[in-house]
């Protein structure tokens, strides 16, 4: 393999594993902004409206960049009995469809996720002093993600994870 795809390999590895990263420390916060909640309704009696849509915004995220590290590692949703019972050339053809669907369901999200977001930003975000058009951040960027995944897996063909280290 040249000096070129091993480079750039290595970059999107680098941009997959900051992505995971981001998508455990929102989880993280998350459980953190319940735990608040739940401890001054319960112990302080004062209830504060921020944590909901600051936990919901966390969850988008959450789940948006797993998503995209899933379509990377092809560890997402998919008929693959179906297409690993196909023989060689419509096997690799349903595999490249499956990537192809992928893209364009990355590029679908990233649009309608921006256009969402940039529609709502002037808006205030109820409950917390944030733009309302943060709640679509994680769609427009785990869509851009998995955009980005899945023209890497469709225009190199069969990608191997790197082998890690134990």
């Amino acid at each position: 393999m040249s000096e070129q795809p091993q480079a750039r390999r290595r970059a999107l590895d680098g941009l997959a594993a900051l992505a995971l990263g981001l998508a455990a420390a929102a989880l993280a916060g998350m459980a953190v902004v319940q735990a608040w909640q739940v401890f001054a309704r319960y112990v302080l009696n004062d209830s504060p409206g921020w944590t909901e849509p600051v936990a919901l915004l966390l969850m988008g995220l959450a789940v948006m960049l797993g998503a995209a590290v899933g379509v990377r590692r092809e560890t997402h949703f998919a008929f693959q009995g179906l297409r690993d019972a196909l023989p060689g050339p419509l096997k690799a053809a349903a595999k490249a469809l499956s990537r192809l669907i992928a893209l364009a369901a990355g590029l679908g999200l990233t649009g309608y996720g921006l256009m969402l977001m940039i529609d709502d930003w002037d808006v205030a975000m109820a409950g917390a002093p944030l733009p309302s058009g943060l709640k679509f951040l994680g769609l427009a960027v785990g869509g851009a993600l998995i955009a980005l995944f899945s023209a890497e897996r469709l225009l190199t063909g069969d990608f191997v994870e790197p082998a890690t280290e134990g």
